[in-house]
């Protein structure tokens, strides 16, 4: 077994509590916001299809979502369901021992590893907006080694994974080709454990090719960088941020919650209780 390397994080700021921001923000103009419709729909969705898990969005793309439903899950008891998972990795060589080391330290402290697997509840939902499903593809490579080496049972574990693809919306036919059916992986894992939320094709492209991103790349030059722990304060950094708070706090007003609640009651899956039970509470608020 390998030895486990110290666990190396990229840095962001906390955004529902906002202690950490200080003054960063003062005098910036409010960012314009675009997409939230989609952003509100698509969240609404992944919480729907989540199977009542704990969500975890890939890398960068989908931030958007994951801000925007923080806030909105901060007036309910379930605040810590959506949390970001840093990953990015291209298949440009094989990984190193020091790399594969780094990244199981990285995956592990995000409860991402064989054993916290095997013995979690719900299920660990890996969320991304995907194209041809590389990162998913990769991702599961990586943690299928790994749950081999560590002698986990993958009986067990391939019921706790889910992936969520957050795909471009197009026409709807038989022909159309969908990215899981070229992922010869995906047929190890129930047919339910792999799952789409589709979005306009538009804000599908925002989010994946020209949003400026609040944090770098987690590309694997960075998995031991210590520098991605400290934050940045570039012009392009602070806009990114301004944008990410304004999605949070949207999230908290009760007309976003509500029409979270009213997109959850649209899914086959609202007629589960814990469902239900969370409509009733994004409406309702903390009191």
């Amino acid at each position: 077994m390998m030895g486990m390397a110290t666990p190396n994080l990229p840095f962001r700021w906390d955004l529902v509590g906002r202690d950490q921001l200080g003054n960063l923000l003062e005098g910036r103009p409010e960012p314009a916001l675009p997409y939230l419709d989609a952003l509100i729909e698509c969240g609404a969705r992944v919480l729907a299809r989540s199977g009542d898990g704990d969500v975890h969005f890939v890398g960068r793309s989908a931030d958007s979502v994951f801000d925007l439903l923080s806030g909105a899950l901060s007036a309910t008891s379930r605040p810590d369901r959506v949390r970001l998972l840093p990953f990015s990795y291209r298949l440009e060589r094989p990984l190193l021992a020091h790399e594969v080391r780094q990244m199981r330290a990285n995956l592990d402290a995000m409860g991402l590893s064989p054993q916290r697997l095997a013995r979690r509840r719900r299920p660990f939902v890996l969320a991304d907006l995907v194209y041809a499903g590389y990162t998913f593809t990769h991702l599961y490579g990586f943690l299928r080694d790994w749950v081999d080496e560590e002698r986990e049972s993958w009986d067990v574990i391939r019921l706790k994974l889910r992936f969520l693809g957050i795909t471009a919306r197009g026409k709807t036919s038989p022909k159309t080709w969908r990215w899981w059916q070229d992922a010869e992986w995906t047929t190890d894992l129930p047919r339910r454990n792999v799952i789409n939320v589709s979005i306009h094709p538009y804000a599908w492209s925002y989010l994946g090719n020209h949003q400026h991103k609040l944090t770098l790349s987690f590309r694997r030059i960075r998995w031991a960088d210590e520098t991605v722990t400290a934050p940045r304060h570039d012009d392009k950094t602070l806009d990114a941020l301004a944008e990410a708070v304004a999605l949070v706090e949207r999230g908290r007003t009760s007309a976003v919650r509500t029409r979270i609640a009213r997109q959850l009651a649209e899914e086959p899956s609202f007629a589960q209780p814990w469902l239900r039970s969370l409509a009733l509470e994004l409406r309702r608020g903390r009191s």
